[in-house]
């Protein structure tokens, strides 16, 4: 069984707005002090869809760079790095696309959701069909077991649990398995290889799925066992092979709430986005050209604060005194519309006050983020070449 260890990434298609910030950001920061993390610049997958114009790309990575440290992801804490600096993530895409079913991909919820939403441009290639391979090599380069996504997006997770479970199931049978498997039995002490046989004896025979889980637990205790014997007799203990790639599982996030300038989710193509380190004067002049209550044509005139985009940016960034003040003073008119959006622009700044401090010392040493990048894209290399090791082997490819 592999450590927990979450790998994720952004396409660098654009400047970051508050919606990432919401929507991924939050959560990577918190995720990054409770699990061992890598945070990705997925730049080949930028390619995927926008191979045309590969300026947006370019333009794009070192920016958001600059807006995940401002947002508080810690290179102390998580791995940095850019995608297409790992060889290693091309090498392991088409190693597991010799044995991904072309079915696969065709079934792939997104797929067919992409092409029709990007009608106007030519997505008849074998990268954007390949894209969940791609993907699952990025999740199993690192034996990421645990992909942090929202619960729409679990069905995506499932792709990387299919291809590692065939690629396990093609490779871990190595010569004398069996032999192997029962000598590393042998090895852990006292009763424990006993206790493990029984246990592993009661899920296969009875189903007992608490057994299956108790051995499990079992073999993470045992100390004096070589990674190699450890792996064997955990696909020993299901019936498979050694569990070469991690099955991985979905680590569910809550959905972000942020809206955008005309109360429909905040995305670049709606046109309705505040960037992540916008200018207070421009934040100001958005929100205060924000559409209101339609039913509020004059001052005197009542509204309902439900029909209001602006209110949907108070439950995000006021609290519950601001916002019994908004529903009592919209609803009298006791309050204008001006006046309902300014702790909105004041709560809008103060987020991102932290984030300009934050930025400001990688905009003034450039340098600076490119060591980190450096480094990161080292440590990364450095996972991955582990695990690439173990494919070569189980492939066939590992002459010496």
């Amino acid at each position: 069984m592999f450590p927990d260890r979450i790998l994720s990434g952004m396409r660098p298609t654009g400047k970051l707005h508050l919606g990432h910030y919401h929507g991924v950001l939050k959560n990577w920061v918190r995720l990054q002090s409770e699990y061992p993390c890598l945070f990705m610049v997925a730049d080949l997958h930028a390619l995927t869809t926008s191979y045309d114009d590969v300026s947006v790309i370019e333009r794009s990575v070192w920016d958001m760079l600059v807006d995940w440290l401002a947002a508080g992801v810690d290179p102390e804490q998580a791995i940095i790095f850019i995608q297409s600096q790992v060889p290693e993530h091309a090498e392991l895409h088409l190693l597991l696309s010799m044995v991904t079913p072309l079915s696969w991909l065709e079934r792939v919820p997104t797929y067919k959701d992409q092409i029709e939403k990007l009608s106007h441009k030519d997505l008849g290639t074998y990268g954007f069909l390949g894209y969940p391979v791609l993907m699952t090599s990025d999740i199993l380069l690192y034996r990421g077991n645990l992909v942090p996504v929202g619960e729409d997006q679990v069905p995506h997770v499932e792709i990387t649990r299919e291809i590692a479970r065939r690629f396990n199931h093609l490779f871990g049978k190595e010569p004398n398995y069996q032999e192997l498997a029962e000598a590393a039995i042998k090895k852990m002490p006292g009763k424990t290889g006993k206790q493990y046989a029984q246990l592993r004896t009661r899920y296969q025979q009875e189903g007992d799925a608490e057994a299956l889980l108790a051995a499990r637990d079992l073999l993470a205790q045992v100390q004096n066992l070589s990674a190699a014997d450890r792996e064997r007799l955990f696909g020993y203990l299901e019936g498979g092979g050694k569990m070469i790639l991690p099955e991985s599982k979905p680590l569910l996030t809550e959905a972000s709430r942020m809206p955008g300038l005309d109360g429909a989710k905040m995305s670049k193509s709606y046109g309705n986005t505040i960037s992540l380190r916008e200018d207070s004067e421009s934040v100001t002049k958005k929100i205060r050209q924000m559409p209101t209550d339609p039913a509020r044509v004059r001052r005197t005139d009542p509204g309902n604060p439900e029909k209001c985009p602006v209110w949907k940016l108070h439950e995000v960034y006021s609290d519950q005194p601001t916002r019994d003040w908004v529903v009592q003073g919209c609803t009298s008119a006791g309050i204008g519309c001006i006046e309902c959006k300014q702790p909105v622009i004041d709560g809008v700044l103060a987020e991102q006050k932290p984030m300009f401090e934050r930025a400001q010392r990688y905009l003034e040493d450039p340098a600076l983020l490119r060591r980190i990048v450096a480094d990161g894209c080292e440590r990364a290399r450095a996972l991955a070449g582990e695990t690439m090791r173990d494919v070569r082997q189980a492939m066939g490819l590992n002459y010496k």
